[in-house]
């Protein structure tokens, strides 16, 4: 039966519209050209120097012409109908799917708007990215959804996705759109709800994503780092506990120390293979104590990444975080990210050495926001390596320049390539 179901599916090639038999006729014509003309050219003897030997060779050329542009044309047809849009161009799909998917294995660590900047920079570089995903987001749509739905967190994982997807300018528009507060859906990202209903359908979180990465055609791959629905706690420096990621920065008090309940939460497998394969290692940027700690506290994937033999990279925020990181320099973060995770878990830090105008200086202070001090000397003193660069990208905030930090990346992966060629 399915033999038979094959051998009918190939006359649907004849199909009214389908724009291939003009084409293949037309390649079939070059094909009786060309025997014409070289039987009839054999045939002839071989001192014969008339003008029909002249002939033959014509049909011969004719045909290789009529060759050429048949399978030309039924190429055209064809790739044209898998596009992903009309608009699009061969030579940007080839190029995505032949030379990014040759790219190196980058493993990014983090969440929130930080780990999707520098996704936006590295995808041009490479497909083979993987995104681990903080999935501890309590507050705003995310923590609403997931006390509906008793889901982890989809905002991060969103976010991320979009800075991923092939057309990011148009999956931007659709994924961050957020519903009214006059409607039933209010306050809720479209891209939230279409995760948290791709759950529902699949019956596993990290199902969904991968689906919903299908359908974004995105460069690379996301992953939650767990999926235990988890909770952040913090002990401040006065004794007081925070629970929830949305309420930590609220305190006001110095953090002391971050951690997740229920602590038996595992490390997803995929996302620990990801790390243990990888070429480079990105953690950051984003918040220290929200974003990419969460992440380093599960066991699995701390335990990965330090025993990770590939450089890893730790790329410092611009601008400190009212709250969790206040007066913080560079080397603070530094500390307190190796201080709640392992001395092996990072091997150089990138900071930033720009210039930020005096306006958004002025609009940063007002929420108590002030830059990151580059303190480079400090950093190296404690054993680890600095790239000072600038790096700011000012529009209406500051963040980092993800172009800027792709350049970066891209530089070091040649620099342990020469350096493993070397050793070889």
């Amino acid at each position: 039966m399915r033999r038979n179901y094959r051998a009918w599916s190939i006359f649907k090639w004849l199909y009214p519209g389908m724009r291939i038999k003009r084409w293949g006729f037309l390649s079939l014509l070059g094909i009786v050209l060309i025997l014409i003309g070289v039987s009839g050219a054999t045939r002839l003897p071989r001192d014969f120097a008339g003008a029909v030997i002249y002939v033959y060779y014509a049909n011969a050329v004719l045909g290789i012409i009529l060759i050429i542009l048949g399978f030309k044309n039924m190429m055209v047809s064809v790739v044209s109908l898998l596009l992903p849009h009309k608009d699009g161009h061969l030579i940007d799909i080839m190029y995505q799917k032949r030379f990014l998917e040759q790219g190196p294995r980058i493993v990014a660590l983090g969440g929130g708007t930080g780990l999707s900047t520098i996704l936006h920079g590295i995808k041009e570089y490479t497909s083979n990215i993987t995104a681990i995903v903080t999935v501890a987001d309590d507050g705003g749509s995310s923590g609403r959804l997931r006390q509906q739905f008793d889901i982890v967190a989809p905002g991060d994982i969103r976010n991320c996705l979009v800075a991923l997807a092939a057309d990011e300018t148009m999956m931007q528009e659709l994924f961050q759109y957020r519903f009214g507060k006059e409607t039933e859906f209010g306050g809720h990202s479209f891209g939230n709800l279409f995760i948290t209903a791709m759950t529902q359908v699949t019956g596993d979180f990290e199902k969904a994503v991968k689906e919903s990465s299908k359908v974004l055609s995105i460069r690379g791959q996301v992953l939650p780092s767990t999926l235990d629905k988890v909770t952040l706690m913090a002990e401040h420096k006065d004794g007081r506990v925070t629970e929830g990621e949305a309420q930590i920065p609220k305190v006001g008090v110095p953090i002391k120390k971050i951690f997740i309940r229920p602590q038996s939460a595992v490390g997803a497998p995929d996302a620990i293979r990801a790390i243990l394969d990888a070429e480079l290692i990105i953690l950051g940027p984003g918040s220290l104590y929200t974003s990419i700690i969460p992440n380093l506290l599960l066991k699995e994937i701390r335990d990965a990444v330090v025993a990770a033999t590939v450089s890893k990279i730790y790329v410092c925020n611009i601008m400190t975080q009212p709250g969790e990181t206040d007066n913080f320099k560079a080397s603070d973060h530094v500390k307190e990210l190796v201080a709640h995770t392992h001395p092996k878990v990072l091997d150089a830090c990138i900071v930033n050495v720009g210039k930020i105008s005096k306006h958004m200086l002025e609009k940063y202070a007002l929420e108590r926001s002030i830059p990151v001090v580059a303190d480079s000397q400090a950093i190296k003193d404690i054993g680890y390596g600095v790239i000072e660069e600038d790096l700011v990208n000012s529009t209406d905030l500051v963040r980092h320049d993800a172009n800027k930090l792709a350049r970066i990346i891209g530089n070091l992966l040649n620099l342990e390539k020469r350096a493993a060629k070397k050793a070889a």
